[in-house]
This record gives C-alpha cells, structure tokens and sequence, in this order.
C-alpha cells in the first residue's frame, strides 16, 4: 500500500472514529426500557398515570393527562440554592444554583423550573394508600420563605398535612451547607384506630425537548439509574416512549443526567422500590422510584427519609452522596482511560489553579508519554519522505502500469529496510487516548465558565474570536508539510484541504478542546521536525560515505 493512501487512511479513519464515537454518545445510550417482574408482590404495579397508583388502593387520584397544578409558593434561600416549593404536594418547583452562571453569565443558572418553555424540570415526592398526600394534596407551611441563617450549618423547611381521619404527615426538607444533597424526609403519625400500608414515590418530570446538544456538541439529556447489580445505565426519552421502565431492586438511584448537571433521587438504603419511566404527555416524563413502606399501626410513628441530589456533576461530591452517581459523568467505553485522565487532570489544576494551564500541562505529559510510539511512526515517514523523489522518478517510469509500480516500491522498501506500515500502528495506538481526553474535557462541569488568558474566559464556550481554531488549523498545514507528498495529485490536493475542512469542524468546538488539539499539534510538528532532521542529517552522510 503506498504511503501517502496511508496517511491519509489514518486521518479518515481517525475523523470517523471520532464521528462514531460522536453518534454514539448522541444517539445511542446504553440500554433500553425494559420491563421486568416483580422481586417482591409488595412491590407496586406498572405506573398507571403520573403517580404509580397500586391497584388495590382505589383512593388514589387517576387521570387521564398530564396536569401541573399550582397552590401558594414557598421561597428558600440557602449558600448554594434558591427556589421555590409549592404547597401543592410540597414539590420543589424551581431551584437556582448560586455558584454557577446562566449560559449568558447574567444570571443564577436554573436547573429546576416549572414555568421556562421547553424547560419542564420538577422534583415530586409523594405517598400512596390509606387516603394519604400524594403530589396533589395540599400542605401548609408556617411560613412563606426561609433562609439559611450566617453561621448555621442546615436550613429546614417543614411542610404538613392532616386529614380529618386523624392521619398526620410532615414533609421536611433539610439543607446541608456546602451540600447539593437535599434531604427529603417524611414523618408519617397515624392517628387513626386502623392499620395503614403506605408507599412512597420519588419523581422527576422533565421534558424531552430542553438540553438536547447538537451533532458538534454531543451531549445526553435523559434518564438514568443505578442498581449494585445493573451498573450505570442510560434511558432515553425515546425509550420511555417506546416502553415504561420497570426495574427492581433494594439499593441504588434514579434520576435526570443532562449536560454538566444532575437531578437524582436517591431512597433510603436497603428497601425494596421499582424504577420507573412513564410518558406523561406529548414531551413530559417521570422518572422515578416507588417503594412499600409496610405496616404502620394505629398511634405508631414512622420516618422515611430519602435525598435529592439537585447539582454541578462534580465527580468529587457525587462520589460522597451515593455510590455510583460519579457515573452520571459519563465517559462512555472509554471510562477505563478517561477517569485516569480527569484525575491527573484535577491534580495539576490544583497546583497550577488554571485549567488552561493545566490542559496544556497533561497534554505534554501524554505527548511524553507517547513519545516513543510518535518517534517511531515520525521516523517512517521522514524515511518515506526521503524516498519521494524516488518514488516519484518511479511514476514517471512505469505511468499507469500499477502492478509493476507496487512491484518496484515494494522492492525500494525491502531495498532501504522500510515498513511502510511502520508509522500507522503506532498512531492508531494513541487515538483511544486523544478520544478519551476529548471526551473529559466535553463532559467536565470544572470546565464549564472556566477562565484560561486574555479574551477565552469560559473553555467550555466556543473562542469568540476564533483565534484558536484559526491557530490550529495552521498547525495542520504545518504537518501537512512535513509529511510525505503524495505521488498522486489527487490525493495531494485532499492532503491540502484536510486542514482547512478540520478547522471549520473546530471553530464549533468548546475553548478548551481546540486548545488540546492546538498544544498537540504544536508539539507534534516539533517532534516530527527534529526527526525528519536528525533523518535528513543521516541520508546526507550515509550518501557522503557512499561517494567515497
């Protein structure tokens, strides 16, 4: 095979890789809405509306579609959140993050809202059974707003129902300083001479239209769970149309992943629930959970907690929440190498306190790290580029004659003891690494509004001035230059527009992967110039000795 096809197969076939990998990310996520049976008889059947009503419980309110009623609105001020709950079930309707900006950097960015369009996003909780509060009973609360106080630790706002049966429940949620977990605990006192047996139903409705990403920014915003035996997986609003989601288990959670932020419930340890998926509406879904709480007897007390995790996919914090909700930054296949990097990564942002700096850092430190493999796949083509003029006498020599045309190259090769596949392998090495890093830098909230020098002031945004992607795009003509010519003028002038082509690709990309690509290339045309030098240099004086 001639070379330069060559090279040029490793540039496709890397841009398809890349594309692939793209789409799948995109399009595909890693499981389907399955339906399974029941572990338990307890444990409640398929979700018959937007509450999973059990058949044997007739109390519970049915409808036929998807309504979200309002009542008086409670406001909550904490260090990390402002919101708002509703006294119609206590739902948590909007919530602002203090510490993170609106895409246009004017204002709190607001995960929860029920009233931005598309952007339906609403934290429900409720109970079901014996006459109890589900998500459109009304509460009371004793006061219109609360605030976390300087130097308290936890703000708690207490919501409470009672029915004239003598059923009394409490809603309380508690919120931590420094914690985007919100503890979402019931308090269940019957007063009645019977026997109650409620369950309790954690769910998110989201639409499925908001926070989708585009083919150049690939990006998933859809449900997902996590149980000790399934792993992480996916569920897309797609899926849920196709299928209800029903899953059980004792452990793990269920929630909301979209681009830099999650929404998760997680129930309280070691009790039996189902996770579910239901279409709502049109392009409104609930992703939940619904667990069995047993019997409560008549003047007995109980108490449910669960907690809510409403936040930035800060892989530090999500690891101290729950087991397995790191995963919602998800890596895809290439979790094994990209973790390793994101930790290399955060430990030189911590000395270096720029993640600018700190790409350019771990980007010298893979080139490092690859340094052999490069230097063996750059010395291939420096001797192919050697042999060009040859190869190029020899196109002239036998014209359209192929056969005998690969006949002589192959013999130039065993002549000068070339591989020219020597400079492919090594090459193709190295591409799960450059698409691991790709995908850390895309996925890692860190980066996101992240200051780097002079006019990039948020890595995760596009460079306003496109100096980068204009930057990098030289540096591909650069290397292109460097490389063997291509005997065949066809495919010269598609070595020539590939720059061009990638650099329009890059000036849709995020600040902080072009800068990756920028710092790459410029030490690779280092590495490949000092070679095809120090190869040059040896040519020369093996011809030397030659002519003596």
């Amino acid at each position: 095979m001639d070379t330069k096809r060559l090279i040029l197969f490793v540039i496709f076939s890397f841009s398809l890789l890349m594309l692939w990998d793209a789409w799948q990310q995109h399009n595909a996520p890693e499981t389907v809405a399955q339906s399974a049976k029941p572990v338990d008889a307890s444990i409640p059947e398929a979700v018959k509306s937007d509450v999973p009503v059990v058949a044997s419980q007739p109390d519970m309110p049915q409808t036929t579609g998807f309504k979200l009623e309002n009542g008086q609105r409670i406001s909550i001020e904490t260090d990390l959140y402002r919101g708002e709950i509703d006294t119609v079930g206590g739902d948590l309707r909007k919530l602002a993050l203090l510490q993170h900006r609106a895409d246009d950097k004017e204002s709190d960015y607001v995960l929860l809202d029920d009233q931005a369009a598309p952007l339906l996003y609403v934290a429900q909780t409720g109970l079901i059974g014996n006459g109890l509060p589900n998500h459109r009973s009304i509460f009371s609360s004793s006061a219109d707003s609360y605030k976390m106080a300087a130097g308290s630790d936890q703000l708690e706002v207490r919501l409470s129902w009672t029915n004239d049966a003598g059923l009394q429940v409490d809603k309380i949620y508690s919120f931590q300083r420094d914690s985007y977990a919100i503890g979402v605990r019931y308090e269940i006192i019957n007063n009645t001479d019977s026997v109650i047996t409620p369950s309790v139903y954690y769910q998110i409705l989201h639409d499925s239209q908001s926070n989708q990403g585009s083919f150049m920014m690939p990006t998933f915003t859809g449900g997902a769970y996590f149980t000790d035996a399934d792993k992480f997986k996916k569920i897309s609003f797609s899926d849920m149309a196709k299928n209800n989601l029903s899953k059980n288990g004792r452990d793990g959670w269920i929630g909301l992943v979209q681009h830099y932020f999650l929404g998760a419930w997680i129930p309280q340890e070691d009790i039996v629930r189902e996770f579910y998926t239901k279409q709502l509406a049109g392009d409104i879904y609930s992703i939940g959970s619904v667990s069995p709480l047993g019997q409560v007897a008549p003047g007995a007390k109980v108490e449910v907690p669960a907690r809510l995790y409403a936040g930035p996919q800060t892989q530090s914090q999500l690891k101290s929440v729950a087991p397995g909700l790191e995963y919602a930054v998800d890596y895809g296949w290439l979790t094994i190498i990209a973790a390793p990097l994101f930790w290399v990564l955060s430990a030189i942002q911590k000395l270096v306190n720029n993640w600018g700096v700190s790409i350019i850092l771990l980007t010298v430190l893979i080139k490092l790290a690859f340094y052999p493999l490069s230097a063996a796949s750059y010395r291939s083509m420096a001797h192919l580029r050697e042999l060009t003029p040859r190869l190029q006498s020899m196109k002239e020599k036998f014209g359209d004659d192929r056969q005998k045309m690969q006949q002589a190259m192959m013999e130039l090769y065993k002549t000068e003891k070339i591989n020219p596949l020597g400079g492919c392998l090594p090459i193709l090495i190295q591409i799960p690494v450059f698409i691991a890093l790709y995908w850390v830098l895309l996925g890692s909230v860190e980066m996101r509004h992240a200051p780097f020098v002079l006019w990039i002031q948020d890595l995760s945004a596009i460079d306003p001035y496109y100096v980068l992607p204009i930057l990098m795009g030289l540096t591909m003509i650069v290397q292109t230059r460097l490389n063997p010519t291509p005997t065949d003028p066809i495919q010269a002038k598609v070595m020539m527009i590939m720059p061009i082509v990638f650099s329009v690709f890059f000036f849709f990309f995020p600040a902080g992967l072009v800068l990756y690509w920028l710092v790459n290339n410029i030490l690779s045309i280092a590495q490949q110039w000092h070679i095809n030098r120090a190869t040059e240099r040896a040519t020369a004086a093996k011809k030397k000795l030659g002519k003596r």
